[in-house]
């Protein structure tokens, strides 16, 4: 019993002060790595120290590759924004009214590709608009500084970059595969129970189906950090892609086998067994618990790989789906806020709103990689205040005049260590209070060598941080964001015009297992653009049933063009016909022609038949309550 004790107590993670010791040794690297990032900026006589302290907090992440990859990109941003900022600023100096339409294009343009990315790609993005923001519009007056002024930040985030990662790597910062790995295992574990169930006849409601795509899909992003992670990490980010691919070729097989054994039987016909629609379903049945087990032990080979750093037994590509519509709509809204906040500013004739305007393109930029941009901005209009306090009392009360560095490094750890702790949090708000609060804290202190405390100076910064973020809220209330009820229309409607094409459309070059993670991906989206918790159930029935029609249209074509040569190819066409006057008693008895050719020929036709046999079902209309009642009372 004591042993039991000793080990159950030795499993749980030590806590101090309701933090886990990961989140303490998170917060002590930042703060570590924050503080060598200011140092060697001193040290070095850089214009901007504190841009490579703000690189530090924005590059707070908990494993080695999240930040490394991160990193890479924040550095390739800063270099496309510096060009951009010389571009624009070299081109349009003398024309203050172009110039302000000219950058209102560009923050347009940087939401518009924020849109079509992901993860840190979408980060990139939305970094270029910061850096034309940080460079172009606070010299917006003096466009000779512009080129030096990128060559200092660019500089300043460079050693912010390889602070992060000396840091990282003397304290031996954890690798993310480990628990990218615990998190695809889970999933294939709720993958699996749902072909258990499925065997049995029971079909999860289509709101449990579409969370678990959500949840597959969503592990997208989080790959590519492997590759930055450690020499054999481009190998573990094929093998986790090739997992997660498999997971949804797995889940649509699991939709199969529950709607083959939810089908009724229909009664036998004696005198054609083999047109028999019972025993169609029989061989369909087989060949999909046959196939589920191959793509589960594909799964699993696939994460043997991830852990081992191995290659996969195959490389899928895990594609993403974008919108271009919705990717343009937001481009749009972003362009004509940044717009008329500059032509508040013209007409308020106010001195020195450079910082301002340049911190409205900032909030616009970091929101735009937000699921909710307007939730983003309300935790911004939260975060500004509290972060302008918290560099006042650190520059007035703390500081207060003195210049040692020994001092700043106190003085910063209580700030950036509890800040640091509230990032590690799983709930989304305190999380992102916390990482906004650093970084405008930051911004506000703006650590130099000498330190400046001219009152003036910080009480108008204060005053045009909060601004800058109220002022972004009130344009997102003239001119709301793309709701998230409009992106899930605008994505469902491309989802039935795809199924209306008899071809396969866009993703005609990718394998059908590739394009129903796309798919998986797009309801992903649908999902996020809500929460996944607030889904309709309509609107979730609906889109799994277009899933499952796609799935099964694409398996239906792969396995016909498989067997649609020789002897078969009569009885293929017409089931092509079939498949696109998405007939389903046609498919229904295309299936059993097909069934009849290869029994003639000595031709296996398993898989093109259970494939029918799944697009009849997808295809059945479905009974409509009213018209059930209307029946009955005549």
């Amino acid at each position: 019993m004591q042993t039991n004790a000793d080990s159950a107590a030795a499993a749980r993670p030590l806590v101090f002060a309701g933090f886990p010791a990961s989140s303490w040794a998170f917060a002590l690297r930042v703060w570590l790595a924050m503080l060598l990032a200011l140092y060697v900026s001193f040290w070095l006589e850089l214009e901007s120290p504190s841009s490579s302290a703000l690189t530090v907090a924005i590059l707070a992440l908990p494993t080695r590759g999240q930040g490394m990859e991160k990193a890479g990109y924040r550095l390739l941003a800063t270099a496309i924004g510096v060009a951009a900022s010389i571009a624009i600023a070299g081109m349009f100096s003398q024309t203050d009214g172009l110039l302000l339409a000219v950058l209102g294009i560009w923050v347009g343009l940087c939401v518009y590709a924020v849109g079509m990315l992901d993860g840190n790609r979408a980060y990139a993005a939305s970094l270029c608009c910061t850096t034309v923001a940080l460079i172009a519009i606070q010299q917006i007056d003096s466009p000779l500084q512009v080129f030096p002024t990128g060559v200092a930040r660019g500089a300043a985030i460079s050693v912010g970059v390889l602070a992060v990662a000396l840091v990282n790597e003397i304290l031996a910062a954890p690798n993310y595969h480990p628990a990218l790995a615990s998190r695809i295992e889970a999933l294939h574990r709720r993958v699996t129970d749902l072909a258990q169930d499925a065997k049995r006849g029971q079909a999860p409601s289509a709101p449990v189906a579409a969370s678990l795509l959500h949840d597959i899909a969503v592990l997208r992003p989080d790959i590519a950090s492997l590759a930055a992670e450690s020499s054999v990490g481009p190998t573990r980010a094929a093998a986790a892609r090739s997992a997660l691919v498999d997971l949804v070729s797995a889940f649509s097989l699991g939709r199969m086998l529950a709607a083959l054994s939810a089908r009724p039987a229909p009664a036998q016909n004696a005198d054609d067994p083999d047109q028999d629609a019972a025993g169609l379903i029989a061989i369909s049945r087989s060949w999909v618990r046959t196939e589920i087990s191959r793509k589960n032990a594909q799964v699993r080979s696939s994460l043997d790989a991830l852990r081992a750093g191995t290659h996969p037994y195959r490389a899928w590509r895990a594609p993403l789906y974008r919108s271009r519509r919705i990717a343009a709509e937001a481009g749009a809204r972003a362009t004509i806020s940044f717009t008329l906040i500059a032509i508040f500013f013209v007409l308020a004739g106010w001195p020195t709103t450079e910082l301002c305007l340049s911190l409205v393109a900032v909030i616009i930029g970091l929101g735009s990689t937000s699921p909710s941009p307007r939730n983003f901005t309300m935790v911004a209009v939260m975060a500004t205040p509290i972060a302008c306090v918290l560099a006042g009392s650190l520059k007035y009360l703390v500081f207060n005049g003195v210049s040692e560095f020994q001092l700043l490094a106190i003085g910063l750890a209580p700030v950036v260590i509890g800040l640091a702790l509230l990032i590690t949090l799983p709930s989304p708000l305190p999380s992102s209070l916390g990482r906004l609060v650093l970084v405008f804290t930051l911004a506000v202190l703006a650590p130099a060598n000498p330190q400046s405390y001219d009152p003036r100076v910080f009480v108008v910064t204060s005053l045009f941080v909060c601004l800058a973020s109220a002022l972004v809220f009130a344009a997102q209330v003239l001119l709301p964001p793309l709701s998230g009820d409009r992106r899930v229309r605008l994505l469902l409607g491309e989802i039935r015009r795809e199924l209306s094409r008899r071809d396969s459309g866009p993703a005609r070059h990718l394998a059908p297992e590739e394009v129903a993670f796309r798919d998986a991906a797009r309801i992903e989206q649908m999902l996020t653009a809500n929460g996944p918790s607030a889904i309709d159930d309509q609107i979730a029935g609906t889109t799994m049933r277009c899933f499952d029609q796609a799935d099964a249209l694409r398996r239906c074509r792969a396995e016909l063009d498989r067997v649609g040569q020789g002897p078969l190819a009569g009885a293929a066409q017409d089931a092509r016909e079939a498949l696109a006057r998405r007939d389903a008693g046609a498919i229904l008895a295309s299936a059993g022609a097909l069934h009849q050719a290869g029994a003639r020929s000595n031709l296996p036709t398993s898989a093109a038949i259970a494939a029918l046999i799944a697009a009849s079902a997808a295809f059945t209309p479905l009974q409509s309550p009213t018209g059930s009642s209307r029946e009955k009372r005549s």
